[in-house]
């Protein structure tokens, strides 16, 4: 069972936890949509347009660990100053939560990773998180194009392909692949 805790701008403001792991990911990969297949249950806000989510977004998930959903990024229609709050919102996130464990990267399985997304995985190396890349919107593409997408995405990002996993939000599927992974990254049973 998730539920929501709440939102938050900086460190102050972030829930208690002993266990957390982070959602991120370009503006459009389907972020949001992830979230809500993960769990079946709309809990976090899906929009016709990208950059919707704002805020750190809090979740507790059967009061064993707590996830956060963060703003997607490379969205280019916000301001510069909007662009630097974002970023500092995140760099202190990074910095100051010492229970995140694992970082979820959600990534459109049709594109290859860009440079915002690399700097993703730089800093989750750099924290000493565990990673691992959702390739979303897997619907989209044909079972070739699947693996092969995959594979080139773990590629660029120097991951072992199990490390990467192509989903489908929409069909909700490999959904057991999926929390079967973000279990064993989080050292849960």
């Amino acid at each position: 069972m998730i539920k929501y805790l709440k939102a938050a701008t900086k460190a102050c403001e972030y829930p208690d936890s002993d266990l957390e792991l982070v959602v991120c990911g370009r503006s459009n990969a389907g972020k949001s949509s992830f979230i809500n297949a993960l769990f079946n249950q709309k809990i976090a806000y899906v929009g016709k347009t990208p950059g919707k989510t704002r805020l750190l977004n809090f979740f507790s998930v059967d009061d064993r660990y707590t996830l956060a959903d963060v703003p997607g990024y490379g969205y280019a229609k916000i301001s510069k100053s909007e662009l630097v709050k974002f970023g500092d919102m995140m760099e202190e996130y990074f910095a100051k939560r010492s229970c995140l464990k694992l970082l979820v990267l959600v990534i459109d399985i049709r594109r290859l990773p860009n440079d915002d997304d690399q700097a993703m995985i730089e800093v989750a190396r750099h924290k000493g998180l565990e990673i691992l890349v959702i390739a979303n919107k897997a619907d989209k593409v044909n079972q070739s194009a699947k693996v092969k997408n995959a594979r080139l995405i773990a590629e660029a990002f120097k991951l072992s392909y199990d490390d990467v996993i192509a989903f489908s939000s929409l069909k909700k599927k490999p959904l057991d692949k999926v929390q079967a992974s973000i279990f064993a990254k989080l050292g849960l049973q």
